[in-house]
């Protein structure tokens, strides 16, 4: 995947900010006769929990404000849903969370209503994404190393190559019960540079995972798992999505993140085609592009959203534990989302197979 940051860090974006973009109420693109009727509610689609926590507090109370329309949020985010609501015309998301190489997929398949770049303002992304055609890119995340500080008091593994090494760093482990993600890491272990990644070679992946799967304790499925393991003292290491650690982080919980060998991908938002109020869908993307909306997404998530101002805006204690912070940023790898979106069945049924060996 290219990086959707296209050579722009936290340490050299321009502090510009635009304040006029994104507020255009009431302008009205050529293929919009007239402004639409206000719909009572507008239901968007999310992955729940305390990423709907902090979309509601960054753009649903805002949007709704605005505009006088009630957010419904629903979860969680689902391709599988998504392709079978499009197909029988029976729509229920006005928007939809899109994450990783699913975009890629649902793309492909025409299951997108396309942005209207009157209405969203793109200008002061990363010159890759700015002339996106359907995906709305709304911040990117990372699957990283979540450690338990008391279990590593002389140090804890830094990269995947030392969370395979039970011998140096024993102690609970848990890894996600799915092959993205996994089998990079594997390869990480094993030796493969993370610019020589793709194309994945499965079977040296799988020998590698081999290796450690005695030493999985747990294999979670359900985003909130990993850090709350950490946190019960139920592992001691744990791969887990960055903005679930830093929830915890924030508050004080014991449990730290090691950046080394963190896998990076985009999560988008998208119109599910057929979307019942699509010009009120394209007026939320365009509250949710606002610099100032993103940074309090940000500071409640660590999830960092990707308008280049957004850093202007961004509480100094956040700014270490971003995954775009240079610092963190070098120590990661993006993942290639078109590869996935090529092999992920192909590999979805080997790693399947797999567990079921026992």
């Amino acid at each position: 995947m290219k990086n959707p940051l296209s050579g722009k860090t936290i340490g050299n974006i321009s502090r510009r900010h635009l304040l006029g973009t994104a507020l255009a109420i009431g302008v009205v693109r050529p293929g919009w006769a007239a402004e639409p009727e206000k719909p009572k509610t507008l239901v968007v689609n999310s992955s729940g929990g305390v990423v709907n926590r902090a979309l509601r507090k960054a753009f649903f109370t805002e949007f709704e404000r605005r505009y006088g329309i009630r957010v419904i949020d629903t979860s969680p985010a689902d391709t599988a849903k998504l392709r079978a609501m499009v197909a029988s015309g029976n729509v229920e998301w006005d928007v939809t969370e899109i994450a990783g190489q699913d975009g890629v997929l649902v793309e492909r398949l025409g299951l997108l209503e396309p942005l209207d770049h009157s209405i969203i303002d793109l200008s002061r992304f990363p010159e890759n994404l700015k002339k996106n055609k359907f995906l709305f890119p709304r911040s990117v995340y990372s699957t990283v190393l979540g450690y338990r500080k008391e279990a590593f008091k002389q140090g804890h593994p830094v990269g995947w190559a030392e969370f395979w090494d039970v011998k140096k760093f024993p102690g609970r482990r848990s890894l996600r019960n799915h092959p993205v993600d996994n089998l990079e890491f594997a390869l990480l272990a094993d030796g493969v540079p993370a610019d020589k990644l793709y194309p994945l070679d499965l079977d040296r992946a799988f020998r590698k995972l081999d290796e450690i799967r005695p030493h999985i304790n747990v294999w979670w499925s359900a985003g909130a798992q990993p850090a709350q393991l950490l946190v019960d003292g139920e592992v001691d290491l744990a791969s887990g999505w960055s903005g679930r650690f830093y929830d915890l982080v924030m508050k004080d919980a014991p449990i730290g993140i090691e950046w080394a060998g963190g896998a990076v991908k985009e999560s988008d938002f998208a119109i599910p085609k057929g979307a019942k109020h699509p010009y009120w869908s394209q007026k939320f993307l365009a509250v949710m592009a606002e610099a100032e909306r993103q940074a309090i997404y940000t500071n409640e998530l660590g999830y960092p959203g990707l308008n280049l101002d957004l850093v202007k805006f961004v509480e100094p204690k956040v700014v270490p534990l971003l995954i775009t912070n240079p610092v963190n940023l070098a120590k990661q790898f993006f993942n290639d989302l078109t590869w996935w979106a090529d092999n992920q069945a192909v590999a979805l049924d080997r790693w399947n197979k797999w567990m079921l060996k026992g």
